[in-house]
């Protein structure tokens, strides 16, 4: 784990350098100068895009991981990729091209779907293609330098320099020098940035080819058709699971508005502080896990994905508490917290979902890298249905708690049959001892926050949070520190203290 502890560290640090750009961009300058509609299309412009590369892409971030194994070779004149970056440009375009076809087909019933509660997001239909362009190759840019052990600086471009420019277009369009059409171009422009920044990098690096070897393809026909292949699963296994991510903020936005939608996404980028170990994390673990996948290396795996859970999940715990003990004296310093404060319970059920999501993922990753991975298109099949099921079911009575209990629901019972999966057919678990003393920690302070927010009724907002964050969370590091439920993290703690 040295050089994935190293790398995901750093890779942390950058992230959290990024959220504090988003911080200032969310509490200060979102909620202070746009209304809750405008934040609502911006959310639904950027989440289209997202979706669109998920489907578009056609599945080449998690084969770039999977396969360039097969594809790197040592040989006199250096490192070689035998042209597979070429490929991994080549089929994306093809995809993008394919959904572009379609997208432009879905304009009039996205029209008749949305016009109603949310028409400004069909009048800026279409400028989510030039914006989902930039952003596909800004990550298979990017999922290229992870597989070769590189993703401080591709982490940068995505959590650092693309929050900036974001909050730049932000303050622009805040200030009236960009008018409405400059606004959303100039999130298009952001991303275009990006991607031509990790471009450069990952060909700084080397190693990599725009030229293709049809002579290494031939040669390996059985990797080539395990590719096809693969491919073609993950192409199918798109349509499922990139859309429940996204499904209530769809749903709120047709049947409660874009105001209701910019609500639900404030709350949401408070809880997602809670996954950001997680990506860097899993960025730098994937390669590695696929690798021992492949040579079937069950020990390493069973060690891999316990070591990877269990950090996640104390490193998650926390942030989790420290967002439940101040989530009053974040809605008081919010700009207009009035508006956002209805969204309480709808932030502390989204971090319980995003605790789940950091945790267990790397779960995910073990299926799809394995011969097994058709088990997670049935999975995600399961998830997009039931989470459409729920969203509809709840958000007409229970608004955006709705939405966030049908996440909570849906990824509950989508990584309790990952789990199930993993240990019956490759026998092994990311489940551990150590994770039941986090659990009880952090059961622990929400018992003792209860009884302590009852004690300090009254008391001003500020002096209350910063009490019972001193009080519970102090002794709670203590202890997980000296139950050294994280051997990692206590080597990285006391490397530095020394």
């Amino acid at each position: 784990m040295g050089i994935i502890a190293k790398q995901s560290i750093r890779g942390t640090i950058v992230t959290y350098a990024g959220v504090a750009v988003g911080f200032l961009t969310t509490f200060f300058v979102l909620t202070r100068f746009l209304t809750a509609e405008e934040i609502g299309l911006a959310r639904v412009l950027i989440d289209t895009a997202t979706l669109f590369i998920g489907l578009a892409q056609l599945g080449t971030s998690t084969s770039i991981i999977r396969f360039y194994p097969y594809f790197k070779e040592e040989t006199e004149k250096g490192k070689t990729d035998n042209g597979f970056f070429f490929w991994t440009i080549v089929i994306p375009l093809v995809g993008f091209a394919i959904f572009s076809l379609l997208y432009y087909l879905l304009k009039d019933w996205v029209s008749d779907y949305f016009g109603e509660k949310s028409g400004l997001f069909v009048d800026y239909y279409y400028l989510v293609l030039p914006m989902a362009f930039f952003m596909l190759y800004q990550t298979v840019f990017e999922t290229n330098a992870n597989v070769r052990m590189r993703i401080v600086v591709p982490r940068a471009v995505r959590e650092l320099l693309s929050r900036i420019g974001l909050l730049v277009v932000y303050l622009l369009y805040a200030f009236r020098v960009l008018s409405m059409d400059g606004f959303v171009w100039g999130l298009c422009g952001v991303y275009a940035f990006a991607a031509i920044c990790n471009m450069i990098y990952l060909v700084s690096i080397g190693d990599i080819s725009l030229k293709p070897n049809i002579a290494f393809l031939r040669e390996h026909k059985q990797v080539v058709r395990s590719y096809l292949l693969y491919t073609f699963f993950l192409v199918f296994s798109a349509f499922a699971t990139v859309f429940a991510p996204y499904m209530s903020s769809y749903i709120i936005s047709a049947k409660e508005g874009l105001s209701s939608t910019g609500i639900y996404a404030i709350a949401t980028y408070i809880s997602v502080m809670i996954s950001i170990p997680y990506r860097s994390l899993t960025a730098i673990a994937s390669p590695e896990l696929a690798s021992a996948i492949k040579e079937n290396n069950r020990e390493h795996i069973s060690c891999l994905i316990k070591q990877v859970s269990n950090n996640l999940l104390l490193v998650g715990m926390f942030i989790m508490l420290l967002i439940w003990l101040n989530i009053d004296l974040i809605f008081h310093i919010l700009p207009n917290g009035e508006i956002y404060s209805v969204a309480r319970r709808t932030v502390i059920i989204l971090c319980v979902s995003q605790l789940l999501i950091a945790t267990f993922n790397i779960t995910l990753n073990t299926l799809n890298y394995s011969r097994y991975y058709i088990f997670s298109l049935i999975f995600a099949l399961i998830l997009t249905f039931v989470s459409m099921w729920l969203n509809n079911l709840l958000i007409p009575d229970y608004g955006m708690d709705g939405a966030a209990m049908a996440t909570l629901v849906s990824y509950t019972l989508y990584f309790s049959l990952t789990i199930a999966t993993i240990g019956l057919l490759m026998h092994t678990t990311p489940l551990s001892k150590n994770m039941l003393k986090t659990l009880l920690i952090g059961v622990v302070v929400i018992i003792c926050n209860h009884f302590l927010c009852q004690m300090m009724s009254g008391m001003n907002v500020w002096l209350s949070a910063i009490l019972r964050s001193v009080i519970l969370l102090c002794p709670a590091l203590y202890v997980a520190y000296k139950w050294g439920i994280s051997i990692d993290i206590n080597e990285q703690i006391k490397k530095y203290i020394r």
